[in-house]
């Protein structure tokens, strides 16, 4: 499975559905809707992905 944001190949399963990215540090969930990206906080809460935030490249 490839990382919707980056394209990456890194990715793997953490949950149901649900996959992190080894390359660009995101999470991201299947659903019938389509993807929802988060990214992960420094606590480890799950934060929606701001496509803006370039920070996280």
């Amino acid at each position: 499975m490839n990382c919707p944001v980056c394209g990456g190949k890194a990715t793997g399963k953490v949950g149901i559905d649900q996959f992190y990215c080894w390359d660009c540090c995101v999470e991201f969930r299947m659903n019938k809707e389509g993807v929802d990206i988060f990214e992960v906080a420094e606590d480890g809460s799950l934060v929606a992905f701001d496509p803006h935030n370039t920070a996280l490249y």
